[in-house]
């Protein structure tokens, strides 16, 4: 694989770690942060999905890499090219997480709630800046649309959170 296309992988699984990170672990601990859990809650909910979620994505960036490979090649690639993919997925995606639950360990729920969620909006949409200079393409409207999609899931996490608690 030539340099180029490997600066390619990483810049991929780095956007793509840290935005699933940010609109998953949003969604899912402002659903569970509204349907009443505790600061307790969230955080034991958030560190849970963070840690399999990251586990998961950096497996699922390295067993798809390698098919990949070989599909294009044609013979058998040996897994360790491409675990510097699945490192860079698993470490944006976990320290990306980490950054939207921490709100839950030192303030009140609704605090937490909100700031988690201004941080979310505001990561997606600097991410989006970033990947759009990076690309060299319109970066107001790559940043505009990240944070439009983390806006639609954080709404859906709370709508479901809601609809399950069923006190509201």
């Amino acid at each position: 694989m030539n340099a180029n296309k490997r600066k390619i992988e990483y810049v991929r699984n780095f956007i793509f770690g840290v935005e699933d990170s940010l609109v998953s672990t949003i969604g899912l601990v402002a659903g569970v942060a509204v349907a009443g859990l505790s600061n307790k809650g969230v955080v034991l909910t958030g560190m849970v999905l963070i840690f399999v979620e990251a586990f998961s994505m950096g497996v699922g960036s390295l067993l798809s890499e390698n098919s990949a490979e070989e599909f294009e090649g044609k013979k058998e690639v040996s897994l360790s090219g491409d675990i510097g993919y699945a490192l860079v997925m698993f470490v944006s995606y976990l320290v990306t997480g980490f950054i939207i639950v921490a709100p839950y360990m030192f303030l009140s729920r609704t605090g937490a709630l909100w700031t988690s969620i201004a941080v979310a909006v505001v990561g997606l949409f600097l991410l989006g800046v970033w990947s759009g200079k990076v690309a060299r393409v319109h970066w107001l409207k790559r940043a505009c649309t990240m944070a439009f999609i983390g806006g639609v899931t954080i709404l859906l996490g709370i709508i479901v959170g809601q609809l399950v608690n069923g006190d509201r």
